[in-house]
């Protein structure tokens, strides 16, 4: 159900009340911080997940732990939504409404997220020239890079940025030139 339409017809209007709150305090990018930390952190722990998504755990439970996770730090808002999603039994879709307010949130910045996967772990500099000509191609005034390792992709890079794909891996121009040769890739 993560990936529904429901779970997205639910999520967006939680991420627009949240954005709503974050803009009217001037709080958007201290938002889009948190619901990153968030995001990272439940694809890192399936059993957090659980934890939440669990119709058997009490509220009162599920209150105290995202409260010690979110620590003395977090802006009182933004733990207060966390809240009201518990009482209202929609932090199952945390996940989603994190990931909506981020799309929202690069929409109102005019940041754009390029997925990029390489071979090796990048460097800050590779990272950076990365950035620059997204932004270059894209006329973004960001980039936000998701990166990931594959090891498959033998050499070289991919970056999607929105239904756009750049292949510049060794692998991608070993398959282009299977295919000019007549051969299947």
């Amino acid at each position: 159900m993560k990936g529904s339409l429901i779970s997205t017809a639910i999520a967006e209007p939680y991420a627009q009340a949240l954005m709503s709150v974050a803009l009217s305090h001037d709080l958007a990018d201290a938002f889009g911080e948190e619901c990153r930390s968030l995001v990272t952190l439940l694809e890192k722990s399936p059993d957090l997940e659980a934890f939440i998504a669990s119709p058997v755990i009490k509220e009162i439970d599920k209150k105290t732990v995202l409260g010690k996770i979110m620590g003395e730090g977090t802006n009182l808002y933004l733990l207060n939504f966390l809240m009201l999603l518990i009482d209202k039994r929609r932090i199952i879709f945390l996940e989603k409404i994190c990931r909506q307010y981020l799309t929202l949130l690069r929409k109102l910045t005019n940041t754009v997220l390029a997925e990029v996967t390489s071979a090796h772990k990048l460097s800050s500099e590779q990272s950076e020239s990365i950035a620059n000509k997204i932004e270059e191609l894209t006329g973004a005034q960001g980039v936000e890079i998701k990166t990931r390792i594959d090891p498959n992709l033998i050499g070289g890079i991919t970056i999607k940025v929105g239904s756009q794909v750049f292949d510049a891996s060794l692998r991608g121009q070993l398959r282009r030139v299977s295919l000019s040769l007549g051969g299947i890739a």
